[in-house]
């Protein structure tokens, strides 16, 4: 039965004469499917924004109902009817579903051991987030060695990054396809390889080809973790495992310069490569030999398999296996959707400059920093590295609030009768966007050679306090305003986000050369200052935006009550 998935597809049951004709053309270029869902469509119902992402919609028909991934049953499976359109028969199949209380269900599992799974998946997001930062103390060393410029040193930074934006469009697809684990255990094994030769180069193309393989290799589990804690843990238990996972992508890039600069004033630069390789290679082990598969998808695909050969009755399935969706129709989803919603979809565009700017931010600083403290108050690489520890706490404190503002969000949904508007995500964004100015401005005007070190010092833990509250709202935003293309959407986010962050680092030095310390300091801080419009506006306007976009979900309470209002004007009129 697995074998055949590709002869089985469902098509949208027309409601009228002229709902019919005008499917038929949408779907002429497509092959004619075997059988039709003669059931509802979506359960979109009590489902939450982690969640969402974590559907295999990206894989599935229009029509494919995914109660079965988001349901428990007493005896582990579902009726699914569909009229064959060949004979017009109505076939019957049972999906298969966790049952109440599944041992085998990741949320069932007992308390210690998720926690296990949830720090081996962090730490690992920590430690990727660290690689593509401890480079950045001894940038000078590479330059020396090989007789290059300091800008085509940065490459080993810029390359790296701009892994993180190419990798997710192939292995997050490839997730859905085949699981969590597996593409943990791949990835995580080439980048380990491809660590090596960056430790024994002998030539700048050997570290830069080889950089930017481990960054495309390392972006698996940075995208596969979130997907991961939403797997392990139920809504009502995830605001504090989330926190610890969105601390982690912000506090690698600020303890790799402190840990780098000591290592590299210790042992030279190739050191800052071998560092990343053990670190890399524990959790490899860790990844691999102790964190099963969690996805459920995959979980229930196999225990359909398991069963259709213990019983020899075809009928066990998953929704998978009936409702697949073309080929070619998945890979439209997949390689085009996002840049759709890029470049056509006015929310996902300023919510990815707005994160673009920020990630741009945090890589200008490990530029921006030696030549401040290096450069303007002659320290070593290791003192440097220790002027991040305030980035550090405030990204540790502000991922400490994230469970109150979990709360406080529980609180509007229960306002709204639970269909609160996408756009009260936006509430700690709109606090918290000031923070990045406020800090960039008093990292500007402390940063005179002559001034105490602790004023540059101070001014990145403003900075490093907004990260979370502006991430993690404008995550949640993006996947409650575009709910089953929300994968999609956060896969144009991060594609923008990591090229800008790869490019930013090649202009820093000329841009403090130009406009000085404090002039270069303080346009960053009224880039910010500019970006902090950016959720107010989508605040008030953004549910207008939602109900005239082609891609954006609008069934929220507001969206309803506006269309509702529209629909009245048009009778009247």
């Amino acid at each position: 039965m697995a074998d055949n998935r590709k002869d089985f597809a469902v098509a949208r049951q027309p409601h009228n004469e002229s709902d019919s004709s005008s499917e038929e053309t949408h779907v002429a270029e497509e092959p004619k499917p075997l059988y039709r869902s003669i059931t509802t469509g979506r359960d979109d119902t009590a489902i939450d924004g982690a969640d969402l992402i974590n559907l295999p919609s990206r894989t599935l028909g229009p029509d494919a109902a995914l109660q079965e991934y988001t349901t428990e049953t007493v005896d582990g499976h579902m009726l699914r009817e569909i009229r064959s359109n060949a004979t017009g028969r109505i076939e019957r199949y049972e999906l298969i579903t966790w049952k109440v209380d599944d041992p085998e269900n990741p949320k069932n599992w007992s308390k210690v051991y998720k926690w296990w799974c949830t720090m081996c998946v962090a730490i690992t997001c920590f430690v990727v987030a660290l690689n593509s930062a401890v480079i950045t103390a001894d940038i000078e060393g590479v330059a020396e060695e090989f007789h290059v410029s300091q800008e085509v040193a940065l490459l080993t930074i810029t390359l790296f990054v701009m892994g993180f934006g190419i990798g997710p469009m192939v292995f997050a697809p490839l997730s859905e396809i085949v699981g969590r684990r597996i593409m943990y255990t791949t990835t995580l094994f080439a980048a380990v390889i491809f660590t090596i030769p960056g430790a024994v180069a002998k030539n700048i193309t050997t570290l830069l080809v080889t950089r930017a393989i481990a960054g495309i290799a390392f972006s698996a589990p940075m995208t596969l973790v979130g997907g991961t804690l939403a797997d392990l843990w139920k809504n009502e238990e995830r605001g504090v495992p989330m926190a610890a996972f969105s601390a982690a992508p912000f506090i690698g890039p600020a303890i790799g310069p402190l840990v780098g600069g000591f290592l590299s004033d210790a042992a030279g630069w190739r050191w800052l490569y071998w560092i990343q390789l053990i670190l890399s290679g524990i959790v490899w082990v860790l990844i691999s030999f102790t964190v099963p598969e969690t996805y459920t998808p995959t979980l229930l695909a196999r225990r359909a398999k398991k069963l259709r050969k213990e019983t020899g009755n075809d009928k066990y399935v998953t929704e998978e296996d009936i409702s697949r969706a073309p080929l070619a129709q998945r890979l439209r989803t997949f390689l085009l959707r996002p840049f759709q919603l890029l470049f056509l979809e006015p929310i996902v565009f300023f919510i990815s400059v707005y994160m673009s700017v920020l990630y741009g931010l945090l890589y200008m600083f490990f530029v921006a920093y030696p030549i401040i403290y290096q450069k303007g108050k002659g320290y070593s690489a290791g003192t440097t590295g220790l002027m991040f520890i305030p980035i550090a706490v405030g990204v540790v404190l502000s991922a400490c609030c994230a469970p109150f503002v979990n709360k406080h969000y529980l609180t509007l949904v229960a306002k709204h009768n639970g269909k609160p508007p996408a756009e009260v995500r936006l509430i700690p964004m709109m606090i918290s966007c000031w923070f990045i100015p406020i800090g960039l401005f008093i990292f500007a005007w402390t940063s005179y050679p002559n001034l105490h070190w602790s004023g540059p010092a101070l001014g990145g833990f403003p900075v490093g306090f907004g990260f979370i509250f502006l991430y993690n709202a404008a995550n949640n935003y993006l996947v409650d305003s575009y709910q089953h293309q929300a994968a999609s959407a956060l896969a144009a986010k991060t594609f923008l986000r990591s090229f800008w962050g790869a490019a930013v680092v090649l202009f820093t030095n000329q841009m403090y050369d130009r406009l000085n310390y404090q002039w270069a300091s303080t346009l960053l801080a009224f880039i910010g200052l500019a970006c902090c419009a950016i959720p107010f506006v989508f605040y008030f306007y953004g549910a207008r935006i939602r109900r005239h976009s082609h891609f954006a979900y609008s069934g929220d309470e507001e969206n309803e009550a506006g269309m509702k209002k529209e629909a009245m004007e048009a009778t009247e009129a």
